[in-house]
């Protein structure tokens, strides 16, 4: 009993569990939408758009949230700008946005003295450096995005499926998307600092996408979602305890090999992986 124990003895510790799990249930409400409809590219861009935004916040010394907001608009911004003006998909303003907002991030960062040490943490996170603040911070944030899926539910559900539908239907489709992006944005900054902007996705994905192999309704989905997020981050937490990994990439990495898991026992169930 000691081996789950020990992990969670201190109070560092303690605030890395339950930062952990607040991201979990954050990116879970945003993530189980960005999976149904099929959004997890422009969910990978907004996870490198925001690096320049807490780069800058960072060298110049205010709150990393509100520099990683800005950048998050300019990178929106910036795919509708390059979707309305060209003939181009809205993939090629998001594939350029992606690249080129990553690199303007660790530009801007390679100018700190710093420069290793502030890249490592904003790239991939401090689990064990979570403080009260950001906890505060990160329950707005799930009251926010558990809130706002809740009073969209039905417009996130009948645009996931059939967006001239949803518009036909007067349920504006537009403030939903909107909508929809905030909230994603807001999970991805908030808990940014547990398991950085890069390592966020595998809590923004990968346990929705598990939830969707599990059960097929989409609030059963979300709360499966929860659960798996949770305890992914618990188990990643006392992995890295023992094992002297990363708590961070632990806590991602855990939940995209259980989503290959369920997926490699549901296929056998099923009789379709190649014999």
């Amino acid at each position: 009993m000691d081996w789950l124990t020990d992990p969670f003895a201190l109070a560092f510790q303690q605030r890395a569990l339950l930062g952990g799990a607040l991201a979990a249930i954050a990116t879970s409400a945003a993530g189980i939408w960005v999976v149904v409809r099929g959004m997890t590219f422009l969910g990978d861009a907004l996870v490198h758009g925001v690096v320049p935004g807490i780069a800058v916040a960072t060298l110049v010394g205010f709150d990393p949230a509100i520099g990683a907001a800005v950048a998050a608009v300019v990178m929106i911004g910036g795919i509708r700008l390059v979707h309305r003006q060209t003939a181009f998909s809205e993939d090629t303003g998001i594939g350029l946005l992606f690249v080129g907002m990553l690199g303007l991030g660790v530009i801007l960062i390679s100018r700190s003295p710093s420069y290793t040490g502030s890249l490592t943490e904003i790239l991939f996170g401090n689990a064990f450096g979570v403080t009260r603040g950001d906890l505060v911070w990160l329950t707005a944030v799930v009251i926010m995005t558990v809130g706002g899926s809740l009073a969209f539910y039905r417009r996130f559900l009948v645009l996931s499926f059939n967006e001239q539908k949803a518009q036909l239907l007067g349920l504006r489709p537009g403030l939903a998307h909107g909508v929809l992006l905030t909230m994603t944005t807001l999970a991805i900054i908030g808990s940014s600092r547990t398991v950085g902007t890069l390592l966020v996705l595998g809590l923004l994905v990968a346990p929705p996408a598990t939830a969707a192999l599990i059960v097929r309704r989409v609030p059963a989905m979300m709360l499966v979602s929860m659960l798996i997020g949770t305890v992914s981050v618990a188990a990643g937490l006392v992995v890295s305890y023992h094992a002297g990994t990363s708590g961070s990439a632990t806590m991602a990495v855990l939940p995209v090999a259980l989503f290959f898991v369920v997926l490699t026992v549901r296929s056998l169930r099923a009789g379709r992986l190649p014999r």
